[in-house]
């Protein structure tokens, strides 16, 4: 499962950023992710507290911001939200849409001590 190699780069860039500064613990983890980023926000959760164990984030509360797939239909011109790839564009039937977001998975925020 490829959630668990996620989970391990979020503490990792956790990690990165405690050498930077100046906190010895992190208290909760803000990841956006969005709906074509091919993760599931159930599996993130669970693996998120087993990679977390004996690092600076354990115990951590992980908030997960779900964004929308966004994808633009050159049949109709418009900028559509879909749930998944291959989806038809909800307003003209076509399948010819470019994603334009909705792919992504950042780190947003950390609330330290």
């Amino acid at each position: 499962m490829h959630e668990m190699a996620i989970c391990l780069g979020v503490i990792q860039i956790v990690e990165e950023e405690v050498r930077h500064g100046s906190f010895s613990r992190v208290r909760s983890v803000c990841l956006e992710m969005g709906a074509l980023s091919h993760a599931a926000p159930e599996a993130i959760r669970f693996c998120f507290s087993a990679v977390a164990a004996r690092t600076v984030a354990e115990g951590a509360v992980l908030n997960i911001i779900e964004l929308p797939g966004v994808a633009w239909c050159m049949s109709c011109s418009k900028n559509v939200e879909i749930a998944q790839r291959g989806e038809c564009c909800p307003c003209c039937g076509s399948y010819q849409l470019q994603v334009t977001a909705g792919e992504q998975m950042r780190v947003k925020e950390l609330e330290i001590d």
